[in-house]
């Protein structure tokens, strides 16, 4: 399978310098499982206290089967998330990172993992949120959305009363299919692909199912039949029509060497609210590590480095947008 269709089923497929504070604060403590309720069963995710009166942040995961700390069995070992709630939790920020519904410990909440919608997930967003509460005595809860999570963050800001704000990485903004035309593009490559690759985009945008049984192997895992519902369901929304109607706090942050959502891909995002605040972070790549420009060898190869901390810049990122904020450890 060659390298563009890898990031396209990595950003499509389902089961889906900044200043710090002058002192260092306390650490935030050792994470605890805890659940939510879901559809048919519980919810689960590991949830890290704040130190003192810091804020919240429930990280939302990205595409795919990836697990709360950012795994994916597609090729993800890296485990972002969970050296992100880590990095943040040393620097008294707690965290929430969670399991989507059907899925690795949150299995029992609904049957078939691939029946979801983003309403779905806005919805268990929601149950997250005031597990969240409960469990710090917050008043508001911050959303971190990577990638694909991005755009379940901007859905949830529509519907969610009680956050704080929301912080979009390595989101793009624009709809999903253009995203996908352009990662299959990119490589010369997938030249004799591009016609079915193309057809079943423009099928599923009209919310019709596509006949891929004909197609390279690599599309007819791309667009499985059993995933096909989503992606129409995920064609239907414009990242950039949801940015413009957020009212509460926001910060997109790209990495400089993101070879999925290539840094500019959020430009939309960025035009559609102009409240919003922006950070590229040099260096960082899909999966929040800080790689060397250029080097597409160690970029893929930091896929798997779970001995490598996410990149400082990312984290001092959040750090002083959640400080700034008013609530953000009410």
């Amino acid at each position: 399978m060659n390298t563009v269709i890898r990031a396209a089923l990595a950003a499509t497929m389902v089961c889906a310098a900044v200043q710090g504070s002058a002192a260092s604060p306390a650490p935030a403590t050792a994470g605890r499982d805890i659940t939510a309720p879901g559809p048919h069963g519980a919810l689960a995710g590991t949830y890290m206290a704040p130190a003192g009166e810091g804020p919240v942040i429930l990280i939302i995961p990205g595409s795919g089967p990836t697990d709360r700390d950012g795994n994916n069995p597609l090729g993800v070992t890296a485990a972002p998330y969970r050296l992100l709630a880590e990095a943040l939790g040393a620097e008294g920020i707690g965290s929430l990172r969670i399991d989507k519904r059907g899925m690795f410990g949150s299995k029992a909440a609904v049957p078939d993992p691939n029946a979801v919608t983003i309403a779905d997930y806005v919805a268990d967003v929601e149950a997250w949120t005031e597990a969240a509460r409960a469990a710090s005595g917050r008043s508001c809860i911050w959303l971190l959305g990577h990638s694909e999570g991005g755009l379940v963050a901007l859905a949830a800001a529509q519907r969610t009363p009680t956050l704080c704000g929301i912080i979009l990485v390595s989101a793009s903004g624009e709809a999903l299919g253009q995203v996908m035309r352009a990662q299959l593009r990119r490589n010369p490559a997938n030249a004799p692909i591009l016609a079915d690759a193309f057809g079943a985009i423009d099928r599923l945008e009209k919310g019709e199912r596509a006949d891929v049984s004909a197609m390279h192997p690599a599309l007819q895992q791309l667009f499985a039949p059993a995933v096909q519902a989503f992606l129409i369901d995920l064609f239907r929304h414009d990242p950039a029509e949801l940015a413009a109607d957020v009212r509460i706090p926001m910060l997109i942050v790209e990495g400089g060497e993101d070879l999925q959502v290539p840094a500019g891909s959020a430009a939309p995002l960025r035009k559609a609210n102009a409240g919003a605040r922006y950070r590229l972070v040099p260096g960082m790549n899909h999966v929040l590590k800080q790689v060397p420009p250029g080097d597409a060898a160690a970029n893929m190869a930091a896929y798997a480095g779970a001995a490598q901390p996410v990149s400082p810049g990312l984290v001092a990122a959040i750090a002083e947008f959640v400080r700034r904020q008013p609530l953000a450890g009410r």
